[in-house]
C-alpha cells in the first residue's frame, strides 16, 4: 500500500513534547483504571467492620465470600462490556469522539459508588454494585482507546515503549489507592470514632475520580489521530492539518500533492474475509490476554494469604488499623515489584521485542507458582516457616514478570497487529475476553482454592492444586505465544497490514 506522508511522519518523527503530553493525557486514565479496581479489596476490609460485626466466631467482621465475588466481579463484567461496546465506538465514530465520554462515565461512576441512595446494608450493597458496574464500562471504555490512540500517535521506534509507559500508569494508580487508604484511615483512626468508618470507604472510592476529572480538558482537545482521519475517514488533508498542531512539521511536509478519492473499505469486522485474514492474529492476542488474567487477577488467593500471615488479629486492631495494614502490604508490592515491572518493560520492549518478553515473563510465572505451590503444604504452611519472607519473595517475583512480560505486552500487541478501522474493535474483543479470564482468576479460584469448608467457602481443590493450575496456565501461554503472536517491534503500523496481505496471496 502507498505511504502517507502524514503517516511516515508519524513513525519517523522524533521524540517530543507532545509524545509526553499524550502519554499522560491516555495514562490518567489507566491510572484511574487500577486506582478504581484494586482499591476494592480495601474497601470490603472496611465494608466487613461497618456492616458483618453481627456475624459469630471467626467470621466476625468478615464480609461474606459471595459479597467479596459479587463486588469484585460485577466490576470486571462491566469492564468485558465495555471494551467490546467502546472499542467497537471507537473504529466507527471516532478514538477521540468516544474517549471522554468513557472518561465521564468513569469520573461520575466513582463518585456515585461512594454516594449510596440508601443505608440499609442491603440497599448499599446492591447500590454499590449498580454502580460498579458502570464504572466497569468507563474502565473497559478507557483500555482500547487509551492503547490505540498512544500506539497511532508514537513512532515506530520507540512505540512500545510509548505504550508501556501508557500501561505502566495502572502501577501508580495501584499505589495512589494504597496510598490514600492509609492516609483516609490515619485521619480518620485520629479523628473518629469506628461509627465513622461508613464515611470512611466512601471517601476513599470517591476520590478515586479526583485524576480522571483533571485530564478531561486535555482529552477533549487531543486531536483525532491522523491514522483515523487519514485510513478510515479518508480525509487525508485533515490529518495532516492535525499533525501539524502537535508534531515539530510544516503543512507542506506532510500534505499530499494529488490526494488519492475515497474509497470503500473492502471488508467488514463481522465476515469471513477479516477471519481468514486477521483470526489468527485476534485469536493469539485473545487467548493469552485470557490466560495472563486469569494468573494477574487471581492475586486474592495470595493476598488473603499474606494478610493470615503478616496481620494482626481482628480483634486486636480497629477498622482503621486493620485496613491501614492492608494498603501498606499493597503498596510495598507496588513498590518493589509491580512498578519495576513495568519500567523494564518500558525500557526492553523495543530491544528485545514483545514475543520474547512475554514467552519469558509466563515462563518465570510459572516458576514462581510451581515454587509456591507444589511444596505449599508440606513447607509454606508449617508452623516454623508460616511467616518465612520467602513466599512474599516469590509472590512479588509472580507480579514482576507479569508486568515484565504478559501483563504489558498482551495490552501492547493488540494495538499494532491489526488495520485502523479495526484497531479499537479488535482490542477491545482481546481485553474482553482477557477479562472472562479476569472473573476466573478473582472469582473461581478464590472459591476453589479451599480445600475444606471454611469462612463462608465450600470444599474445592486446595491452594496447591490451584497453584499449580496457574503454573501450568502460564506455560499454556508461553506456547501460544510461541507458536501464534507474531512480533511487531520496528514495523510502522500499516506493514503490519501489509504483511498479512502478503501472506494471504503466497
Amino acid at each position: 500500500m502507498a505511504r502517507l506522508k502524514v503517516l511516515s511522519a508519524l513513525d519517523t518523527a522524533r521524540t517530543q513534547y507532545y509524545h509526553f503530553k499524550a502519554i499522560i493525557i491516555a495514562g490518567m486514565g489507566l491510572f484511574t483504571d487500577a486506582y478504581d479496581l484494586f482499591s476494592i479489596t480495601l474497601i470490603i476490609k472496611i465494608i466487613g467492620r461497618v456492616y458483618y460485626g453481627h456475624r459469630e466466631g471467626e467470621n466476625r467482621y468478615e464480609t461474606p465470600p459471595e459479597v467479596v465475588s459479587a463486588l469484585v466481579a460485577v466490576a470486571l463484567l462491566g469492564t468485558a462490556v465495555g471494551q467490546l461496546v467502546f472499542g467497537r465506538l471507537g473504529d466507527l465514530k471516532g478514538r477521540r469522539r468516544v474517549y471522554g465520554f468513557a472518561l465521564l462515565l468513569m469520573v461520575f461512576s466513582s463518585l456515585a459508588s461512594g454516594f449510596s441512595i440508601c443505608i440499609r446494608k442491603t440497599c448499599v450493597l446492591l447500590t454499590l454494585g449498580f454502580f460498579r458496574f458502570f464504572l466497569g464500562l468507563g474502565i473497559g471504555g478507557d483500555y482500547p482507546l487509551s492503547s490505540t490512540i498512544m500506539s497511532e500517535f508514537a513512532n515506530k521506534k520507540t512505540r512500545g515503549s510509548f505504550i508501556a509507559a501508557v500501561f505502566s500508569m495502572q502501577g501508580f494508580g495501584i499505589l495512589a489507592s494504597s496510598t490514600v487508604t492509609m492516609a483516609v484511615c490515619s485521619i480518620f483512626g485520629a479523628a473518629s470514632k469506628n461509627s465513622e468508618a461508613d464515611v470512611a470507604w466512601r471517601l476513599i472510592l470517591m476520590l478515586g475520580s479526583v485524576p480522571a476529572a483533571m485530564t478531561y480538558y486535555w482529552r477533549m482537545m487531543m486531536p483525532e489521530t491522523a491514522r483515523y482521519t487519514a485510513l478510515v475517514e479518508q480525509n487525508v488533508m485533515q490529518a495532516a492539518k492535525d499533525m501539524e498542531k502537535v508534531l515539530d512539521v510544516t503543512l507542506s511536509q506532510i500534505a499530499e500533492e494529488d490526494p488519492l478519492p475515497p474509497t470503500p473499505h473492502p471488508y467488514p469486522l463481522l465476515s469471513w474475509e477479516f477471519l481468514r485474514r486477521h483470526g489468527p492474529d485476534l485469536f493469539a492476542c485473545s487467548s493469552t490476554w485470557f490466560l495472563v488474567d486469569i494468573v494477574f487477577y487471581s492475586q486474592v488467593l495470595f493476598q488473603s494469604e499474606i494478610y493470615k500471615r503478616y496481620l494482626d488479629k481482628k480483634e486486636d486492631v480497629d477498622v482503621y488499623q486493620e485496613t491501614f495494614h492492608a494498603a501498606w502490604i499493597q503498596a510495598v508490592i507496588a513498590v518493589c515489584s509491580t512498578i519495576p515491572g513495568y519500567f523494564f518493560s518500558m525500557y526492553f520492549i523495543d530491544k528485545w521485542g514483545r514475543v520474547k518478553i512475554q514467552m519469558m515473563g509466563f515462563f518465570f510465572m510459572a516458576l514462581a507458582f510451581f515454587s509456591i505451590g507444589i511444596p505449599y503444604y508440606s513447607y509454606w504452611t508449617t508452623k516454623e516457616h508460616h511467616k518465612n519472607k520467602v513466599f512474599m519473595v516469590l509472590y512479588g517475583l509472580a507480579f514482576f514478570f507479569a508486568n515484565f512480560g504478559p501483563n504489558t505486552t498482551t495490552f501492547i500487541v493488540p494495538a499494532e497487529l491489526f488495520p485502523a478501522r479495526f484497531r479499537s474493535s479488535c482490542h477491545g474483543i482481546s481485553g474482553a475476553v482477557g477479562k472472562v479470564g479476569a472473573i476466573i482468576g478473582s472469582v473461581g479460584f478464590l472459591w476453589a482454592s479451599h480445600r475444606k469448608k471454611e469462612d463462608g467457602y465450600p470444599k474445592g481443590i486446595g491452594m496447591k492444586v490451584s497453584l499449580i493450575i496457574l503454573g501450568g496456565v502460564c506455560l499454556l501461554g508461553m506456547v501460544i505465544t510461541y507458536f501464534f503472536t507474531r512480533e511487531t517491534m520496528g514495523r510502522s503500523l500499516e506493514e503490519n497490514e501489509v504483511e498479512i496481505e502478503e501472506q494471504d496471496n503466497l
